[in-house]
């Protein structure tokens, strides 16, 4: 093994310690009693969540959810919720759409990683198209929740 494709493997290991982490040990899991919420749903896989948003002004005040899900799905929600506390909607928006583009694809190498920070461990998912929207489950709930949006959201 050459000494880059250790370094790839050894990237790929870390990503996925980071997602399994925040599977099994998810962050801001529960129901907030006020606030915003949305309903999500991947039929593909039976992922489904609730999102709770305490909105002061235009700023995320606090995000939890609750639900199942499979590893990704569930990471990404626990990850998404830690990312957007404290953001205005307008910057939890330019997030979901940075973190779409990496998980589709669509992303230039290197293009906001400083926006995306540890959410970078989700550009391997491109490479499952199965994934993606397993991953992006929470965030398409995130964008109803913002806007307020009572129909449940689907992947589908």
């Amino acid at each position: 093994m050459t000494r880059e494709e250790q370094q790839m493997s050894d990237l790929r290991a870390l990503y996925q310690e980071v997602i399994l982490d925040h599977s099994k040990a998810p962050r801001n899991f529960g129901k907030l009693a006020e606030g915003r919420h949305a309903e999500g749903f991947n039929p593909l896989c039976g992922d489904r969540l609730t999102l709770y948003l305490n909105v002061d002004g235009d700023v995320v005040a606090d995000a939890r959810f609750e639900g199942s899900g499979c590893a990704i799905s569930t990471a990404s929600a626990s990850m998404m919720t830690e990312m957007v506390k404290g953001k205005t909607i307008a910057d939890a928006e330019k997030i979901f759409e940075a973190f779409h583009d990496l998980v589709t694809g669509e992303a230039n190498e290197g293009s906001d990683e400083e926006l995306l920070g540890k959410l970078a461990v989700f550009a391997g998912v491109q490479e499952y198209p199965t994934r993606v929207k397993c991953a992006t489950l929470a965030w398409h709930t995130l964008k109803a929740a913002c806007h307020e949006s009572d129909a449940p959201v689907s992947t589908e």
